[in-house]
């Protein structure tokens, strides 16, 4: 109990003086799920509005694949990403593997589906809200998409913050292509994996504590984002 208890003061104390690494690996985690957050939503926000507006061959296929892809292990995609940056591969000569760039890639693949399905199912149900009026207003159905993004825009913004949360706790997937390498590619969730397992519970605990409160503003934020715009929409 003693070592417990040590353990937490001393990671409270890390947090409170804003110990250098513990703040390095804070920001370089927030710097990769951030940019894997914008460069997934570019994708993925018009993707998942395409699928629910158009009817063109597979577009069933591709929903299913992309509902499929919400579920997809982290370790796999950490795999696939690894075997076509690593030197064998064929973008291996781009020299990506253990850098930040390659964890940006791995938690881009794993977030941009869960974007692109959600977007999909907010904009088919805005599309049957709003659908006859647009079309009635000869709005075709490309233009309609950045209308309806615009006028979801805060179911939008849940369904990012959603990503977001799932990016800030992947682990697997940034353990594979990244190696967890010291002040290179060590982020919160692959350093308390890796502290725990040396006994450092310390750092381990701080950045917990961190990652813990982040989870809980993300998942705050939405709620507050559905609870605003679920009153906006009912005034």
């Amino acid at each position: 109990m003693d070592d417990f208890s040590t353990a937490f003061s001393l990671a409270f104390d890390m947090i409170g003086r804003l110990d250098p690494d513990l703040v390095e690996i804070v920001v370089l985690s927030l710097k990769v799920s951030l940019t894997a957050l914008l460069v997934a939503a570019l994708i993925a926000l018009p993707l998942g509005a395409a699928v629910a507006l158009f009817r063109f061959p597979g577009v069933g296929v591709l929903t299913v694949l992309l509902n499929a892809m919400m579920g997809l292990p982290p370790v796999v995609v950490g795999l696939v990403v690894y075997l076509l940056i690593s030197r064998a591969g064929p973008l291996g000569v781009l020299g990506l593997l253990f850098t930040p760039t390659a964890m940006i890639i791995a938690q881009t693949l794993l977030i941009a589906p869960i974007i692109a399905a959600l977007t999909r199912q907010v904009i088919l149900d805005l599309w049957e809200e709003y659908g006859e009026l647009l079309v009635s207003l000869g709005v075709h159905r490309a233009r309609a998409i950045a209308t309806l993004l615009w006028d979801g825009r805060f179911r939008v913004l849940t369904v990012v913050l959603a990503g977001f949360g799932r990016a800030m706790a992947e682990v697997g997937a940034v353990m594979i292509v990244g190696g967890n390498i010291n002040h290179v590619t060590r982020v919160m969730t692959t350093t308390i994996a890796l502290e725990t397992s040396k006994g450092n519970l310390s750092l381990a605990l701080g950045l917990g504590i961190i990652l813990l409160t982040l989870s809980l503003l993300i998942n705050g934020a939405i709620y507050v984002v559905g609870e605003w715009a679920a009153r906006r929409n009912a005034a």
